[in-house]
């Protein structure tokens, strides 16, 4: 009777996910789980593409054929763009990095999914709302409640500090410093620290919030909760956002347009603090950007600083009413420009 070799998919998988990633390369939970969410996907669907239980799965089922259909897939079926598509190959990627070392036999395999390349994404405009927008969400929030009150502190903690959403879902209390000077301490990726200064008013609504849930700010407890008095997950603070919107669309139709989620809140973040004078070095380090070169597109941003920028240079005349009969009177034209 022929028995069947082992199964190298699964202990790849096992080594990579418990030793590789945690111990020998210090990644941090949000990315692995970040991995683990883009194999499962592509283990879903080559086992009904290949009509083949997930158990039934290995290595050499992880082809390019495979990953291109899977990577149209996400595009075609699951209305997935670019960018999306590209941060599930960028996970195929580096699994395939570790398959190379740990499985040298499969090196031809590895550098064949390796060579399939990133897609080219368009740039899509910022998402962000201005400073008197933020202000008519936060003023439509009921803070009568546990719940409003958690929503306040919420919106104006992310806009105060523009922080990433997993940020601000992993604070914990201790992670507060509600007296002079207000700070908070924000873990970014790669569990890189940073400290972000608060406003007196968001470390006044923090206290009130913290003092509400009897919560103590040296206790390692996750200061948002949902009402099943479990952390927020990011799915969850994107609920709330949305909600918030809702009902600040009933006092300012106008805001029916606009999108809150939580990548918008730190835009709008970076977008006030530009319109306010602070320079982009500045705000690279508030948002915890690993180059500064993120931060520069903000710059491109604002519409009202562009007509301001235009309206500082003098319009080029169509036609000069100065006959140029010398060369210097046309280097003093061009040098007024």
């Amino acid at each position: 009777m022929k028995t069947e070799g082992p199964n190298l998919l699964g202990g790849a998988m096992r080594d990579y996910f418990t030793d590789h990633l945690p111990r020998l390369r210090g990644t941090s939970p949000h990315t692995i789980h970040s991995y683990r969410d883009s194999l499962v996907l592509l283990l879903r669907f080559l086992s009904r593409q290949r009509d083949k239980p997930i158990t039934g799965l290995d290595l050499t089922d992880l082809d390019p054929p495979g990953i291109l259909a899977f990577l149209a897939h996400l595009e075609q079926e699951r209305n997935n763009g670019a960018s999306t598509r590209n941060v599930r190959l960028s996970a195929i990627h580096a699994f395939f990095h570790f398959v190379a070392a740990r499985n040298p036999e499969h090196l031809e395999l590895a550098q064949r999914v390796l060579g399939i390349p990133f897609k080219r994404a368009g740039q899509r405009a910022i998402d962000y709302l201005e400073y008197e927008e933020i202000d008519a969400i936060l003023k439509a929030i009921d803070r009568t409640t546990l719940q409003g009150s958690r929503d306040y502190a919420l919106l104006a903690t992310m806009f105060n500090t523009g922080g990433r959403v997993q940020e601000i879902a992993d604070l914990r209390a201790s992670d507060l410093q509600l007296t002079k000077p207000f700070q908070v301490r924000l873990f970014g990726k790669g569990r890189k620290e940073r400290y972000c200064p608060l406003w007196p008013q968001t470390a006044t609504v923090l206290r009130a919030f913290c003092h509400q849930r009897n919560l103590d700010l040296r206790s390692e407890s996750r200061v948002f909760l949902n009402q099943r008095g479990q952390p927020l997950t990011r799915f969850g603070i994107r609920h709330i956002l949305a909600k918030c919107l809702g009902l600040a669309c009933e006092r300012a139709p106008n805001l029916r347009k606009k999108r809150l989620h939580p990548h918008s809140v730190r835009h709008s973040t970076a977008v006030a603090l530009l319109k306010s004078g602070v320079d982009l070095s500045t705000i690279s380090h508030l948002l915890g950007h690993a180059s500064p070169t993120t931060t520069n597109r903000y710059a491109k941003v604002d519409l009202e600083m562009k007509r301001q920028a235009i309206a500082k240079v003098k319009p080029v005349p169509r036609r000069s009413r100065t006959p140029w009969s010398k060369d210097r009177t046309i280097l003093d034209w061009l040098e007024s420009l």
